[in-house]
């Protein structure tokens, strides 16, 4: 395998930068904190510490535990548990369908498969589909948990499949601690911080993009079981969150809701977006509340965080992602792919030998998006690789037409695909939700006005919203011109 995320300590123990550690310390520095505040519950670090010890002594080290949970205190507890016992947490998505659960399961081969009531019934249809036979509660003893090192896996988390069947990313504990420092060193958390975990714990942005880092620290984690616009507005305002992450569409949402005008902001000194490029009408719709955005950039396999654009940068430099995180490196290749490598870095994909080697070359992450940087060394995403459209020769990135799309006041967001043409051979079709009702001559006008005359949509389509996946990413595949 190859990638970052290995330990130099000159003999040093090398479970001292292991995750383990960092629920036991915390429980021993500050018993008694509130960790996760959780439809009305509070959980103490000693107590969420207890819970991870006694469950880590029915998992085995090396061990893969699937779950099917929403977001929840028991399944903190588990991860922490996994973490002591140098298991896998293998987090698998309840959007999904039994068939593609699956295949998940048994490319994964877990041990256990554990699922929350809500799920049991989905959990059942899976089981029934896969080959393997997983236990399915935690009520065997397997002794002390060994220690975990630094270079052990600790989560696998199966990709999106935007393109393809899913792969599953490895991340060890080392990618997770690295990645949470350099999280730390640009938008750090303090123990008074009031974090809002709204992203699913099935996706690597549920665990490395706040909340892991808030139980170091020894912050507050108001722990949602999902997203409701509204219901995180009231929470903004009751349990006075200081900083939360989302990825555009959440910010979105909020802002569409009635309650958004009304909501006390003040407490929410910073939200965090990834994910997906933020319109800049959005930007300023929250910075008009007195909201500093955090943009950046990241993708499962370097556990995520790569880029980040401050809060003090966004106003000058809107539109970019930003610059590399503390220990992130960063390149671009001769086609403009942006490149990474670092400790954050995974070491491959699980037993997938030819994927890992297709994902690096010369031992830099090939990310699969296109990206440019200004002289100042800011970076900005200009799409996915495979999204470009070559129209009579000219590369076309869909992202810039979405965002002059997205920054008229009658479009709330846009996606933009490719489509065959007779003349150029590929010409852009465009999908537009919108909020007030506008002809589509207007908006090809408007995109007239911005883009050069190639990279104007052929077409423009209305739709009432888009195709996402499980973490709010717009599937294109599903996008298609009618006939």
């Amino acid at each position: 395998m190859k990638g970052g995320g290995g330990f130099a300590g000159g003999g040093a123990d090398p479970s001292v930068i292991t995750l383990a550690r960092w629920i036991r310390d915390r429980a021993r520095l500050t018993p008694d904190r509130v960790a996760i505040d959780h439809l009305g519950r509070e959980i103490t670090f000693a107590e969420l510490d207890a819970r991870a010890e006694e469950l880590a002594r029915s998992i085995g080290h090396g061990e893969r535990v699937a779950t099917l949970t929403g977001n929840s205190p028991e399944h903190v507890a588990l991860f922490f548990a996994c973490a002591k016992a140098g298991a896998i947490l293998t987090p698998i998505s309840w959007r999904l369908s039994p068939y593609e659960i699956a295949y998940q399961l048994d490319d994964a081969e877990p041990s256990l498969f554990l699922s929350e009531e809500d799920y049991a019934e989905l959990a059942g249809e899976a089981l029934d589909l896969a080959s393997v036979r997983p236990g399915r509660s935690l009520d065997r003893a397997v002794g002390r948990p060994r220690a975990p090192s630094a270079d052990d896996p600790l989560l696998l988390i199966y990709t999106s499949g935007t393109t393809g069947r899913p792969k599953g990313a490895l991340l060890t504990h080392a990618n997770c601690f690295w990645t949470n420092l350099g999280f730390d060193l640009v938008a750090g958390l303090g123990d008074e911080d009031v974090v809002l975990q709204v992203l699913p714990q099935f996706h690597c942005g549920g665990w490395n993009v706040q909340p892991l880092l808030a139980w170091w620290k020894g912050a507050r984690v108001v722990l949602e079981r999902s997203f409701d616009a509204g219901r995180c507005l009231s929470l903004i305002e009751e349990k006075r969150v200081t900083t939360m992450m989302g990825v555009p569409s959440v910010y979105q949402f909020m802002a569409e809701d009635p309650g958004f005008g009304r909501t006390d902001l003040s407490s929410l000194r910073r939200a965090v977006v990834g994910g997906a490029p933020m319109p800049l009408p959005l930007l300023e719709t929250w910075r008009e509340q007195g909201v500093a955005i955090v943009q950046g950039y990241g993708l499962t396999e370097a556990a995520p965080n790569v880029l980040c654009l401050p809060p003090e940068e966004a106003a000058r430099k809107a539109g970019y992602a930003g610059k590399p995180y503390p220990y992130v490196e960063v390149d671009l290749s001769a086609d403009g792919e942006l490149l990474v490598r670092g400790p954050n870095v995974f070491p491959g994909y699980w037993r997938d030998p030819a994927a890992t080697e297709a994902a690096f070359r010369d031992g830099w992450l090939l990310t699969g998006d296109v990206a440019e940087c200004d002289e100042e060394g800011f970076f900005r995403i200009k799409g996915r690789l495979k999204d470009v459209v070559v129209s009579g020769g000219e590369n076309i990135y869909p992202a810039e037409i979405e965002e002059v799309l997205a920054s008229h006041p009658a479009v709330v967001e846009a996606a933009v695909v490719g489509v065959p043409d007779e003349r150029w051979g590929e010409a852009c079709a465009a999908f537009v939700v919108l909020r007030t009702e506008t002809g589509d001559a207007e908006l090809i006008a408007f995109c007239r006005e911005r883009l050069a005359r190639f990279k104007v949509p052929k077409s423009l389509h209305v739709v009432g919203e888009l195709p996402r996946n499980a973490l709010g990413k717009v599937l294109k595949d599903e996008l298609t011109v009618p006939a």
